[in-house]
């Protein structure tokens, strides 16, 4: 069974961009996809923490050595890389908040990011064989040709991570512009009808 791994990280409900962006990534996914399963991280409800002294003094000592304090540090962790690592397709759909991801997300990608099982010791990535799509919403346009693309930290940011743990095959559909929805400029349905040639795109592979 394909399956289908999605991360979402905007605190705003029904009322943000990407997770609207996501639950029409998911209907179009799930038309080519009908017998695949769909599994959801909300990362506002997820109970992450962020990297702190006890968590980086479990994840240097290794597993035969550790106490029940520390395989609790852990646990979390270790069910996060076990969703990423049974995924099919990876989706990520997140707002940009000052340029760059949620601190949420950077917090998930902190507990995913672990040698020996999403990075190998050599520093190769062994999340490899996989696809991932990642819906990104903000408020200015950073795509080719705007005058502020040098600010585009987020989607540069995320490619990189998904590089180094051996995800190369990654589609970005941006919703740049997302702000004219809270303005009244556009309403939510509009908005996201727009990025849908894309949206479908990127759900089709």
């Amino acid at each position: 069974m394909t399956k289908l791994l999605l991360i979402e990280a905007s605190p705003r409900g029904q009322h943000s961009v990407s997770r609207n962006m996501a639950r029409r990534f998911v209907h179009d996914w799930l038309a080519v996809h009908p017998d695949g399963e769909v599994i959801e991280r909300d990362l506002m409800d997820a109970g992450l923490q962020f990297v702190s002294a006890a968590w980086l003094q479990a994840y240097f000592t290794p597993a035969q050595q550790h106490s029940p304090e520390m395989a609790k540090e852990l646990q979390l962790s270790d069910e996060l890389v076990a969703e990423l690592l049974g995924a099919d397709h990876i989706v990520i759909a997140t707002p940009v908040y000052n340029y760059n991801v949620p601190a949420v997300l950077k917090a998930w990608i902190d507990h995913v990011v672990r040698k020996g099982l999403t990075l190998g010791f050599d520093g190769s990535g062994l999340v490899t064989g996989k696809k991932a799509t990642v819906l990104i919403a903000s408020g200015g346009i950073y795509t080719e040709g705007s005058p502020i693309q040098d600010r585009d930290i987020a989607s540069q940011y995320l490619r990189l991570v998904l590089g180094v743990i051996g995800m190369s095959d990654v589609t970005f559909v941006a919703g740049g512009g997302a702000k004219a929805v809270d303005l009244g400029e556009a309403s939510m349905e509009r908005f996201v009808e727009k990025l849908g040639a894309d949206i479908k795109l990127a759900a089709s592979v």
